[in-house]
């Protein structure tokens, strides 16, 4: 708002504080101005020593002032005034951070706010990850809290119909479907059989990792390719880096070298609703169209992450807790990673770590010998 700055200068009475600018990716631009560009001047060290506010006309030094200002993502803060910050990046909470965040602080906090004592309701573990997982998608709290009042208003008037009023209750993961109704979110699940073109790959969102089955199918054709599942245009170029990558390999794969050319392809990414992107998938689209090719099965129990390029080399990927937090929620035992990734293991829980067997990999021929299930009388992926 015009004048904000000052006015809260105003209000603290001291000439070093510290402000909190929350939620700057939201500004908008009115009638009373553009807040974006007033911040430009109000966070640049060498311009707010002499800072001017136009709504009322008072220059004053804001150079001793430290602004901390929050954002949910970064596409929505200009450039410029992004030059002017130190960005630094906070994944969301785990499952494990969610998990310890209920039965610390939320759980026992709406059991006051709902007329309850402690010990009153009881959530088993197994119940908050149920909630965790199936009703709330998101990277803070914020809905799980939600969803805990709602479950402590339910079991309140349950308790008042039936005139119980000193009864314990015990929520178990039967009765979150039964207070809550029906699951509002799905989570990936690894598949139970080994498929021919189909790979589990790993996906980074805003609100945690997934797990993306990757499939192709193969028809007579003429060297059509077709891609779909709402994929961006990062995630195209992946799937046609892949696709040039397998017909670099087609000698060693076993395949004529005009094999493209009497079959059309087609790559497709399971809901297909949800706009997907990034490079990430580069490795797990190549796994998919060699099984296909090859005909030979990819390990249902393995999912994987990585760039490609057309020599095959792997490259790094981004939000690896995330991913791996996903796998193995999903019954994922074995994770292939870009090995320029394997530093950041370091920033991964230890009970994650222990829980998956993590497997670097350099070159998308590594990626193949692991990936794919060993069959007598099929070709060697070896150099």
């Amino acid at each position: 708002m015009p004048g904000k700055i000052i006015q809260s200068m105003q209000k603290v009475n001291v000439a070093n504080p510290v402000f909190c600018l929350d939620e700057v990716d939201k500004m908008s631009m009115d009638f009373r101005g553009d807040p974006s560009s007033a911040l430009l001047e109000v966070l640049d060290p060498e311009q707010n020593i002499a800072f001017n506010d136009h709504y009322l006309d008072i220059d004053y030094d804001l150079s001793e002032i430290f602004f901390i200002t929050t954002a949910n993502n970064l596409h929505g803060i200009p450039v410029p005034l992004q030059d002017r910050m130190e960005i630094i990046q906070l994944s969301g909470y785990t499952e494990e951070d969610k998990l310890k965040i209920a039965e610390g602080f939320l759980i026992p906090k709406q059991l006051e706010e709902n007329g309850f004592k402690p010990g009153d309701i009881q959530l088993t573990g197994g119940a908050i990850l149920e909630i965790i997982r199936r009703y709330t998608k998101e990277a803070g709290v914020r809905n799980l809290e939600r969803i805990i009042a709602s479950l402590c208003r339910k079991v309140a008037r349950d308790r008042l119909k039936k005139n119980l009023k000193n009864k314990k209750y015990r929520i178990s993961v039967q009765s979150v479907l039964k207070y809550l109704g029906t699951p509002k979110y799905r989570y990936g699940r690894a598949e139970e059989n080994d498929e021919i073109g189909l790979t589990t790959g790993l996906a980074w969102t805003e609100v945690g990792g997934e797990l993306l089955q990757i499939e192709a199918t193969l028809m007579a054709g003429s060297g059509k390719l077709t891609i779909t599942g709402k994929l961006g245009d990062v995630m195209q170029e992946s799937a046609q880096a892949a696709l040039s990558y397998v017909r670099s390999r087609a000698a060693v794969l076993g395949l004529d070298e005009d094999f493209y050319q009497k079959l059309d392809i087609h790559i497709h990414v399971p809901e297909g609703a949800i706009p997907k992107d990034g490079p990430s998938a580069g490795i797990t689209i190549a796994t998919t169209l060699v099984s296909a090719l090859i005909k030979v099965p990819v390990k249902h129990e393995l999912a994987m992450t990585g760039e490609i390029t057309l020599r095959g080399r792997v490259l790094p990927i981004g939000g690896l807790t995330e991913k791996l937090l996903a796998a193995k929620r999903g019954n994922i035992t074995q994770v292939l990673i870009p090995k320029e990734n394997e530093r950041d293991l370091n920033d991964v829980p230890a009970k994650i770590r222990k829980s998956l067997d993590i497997t670097v990999v350099d070159h998308m021929d590594e990626v193949l010998e692991k990936a794919l299930v060993s069959i007598e009388g099929k070709p060697s992926l070896k150099n």
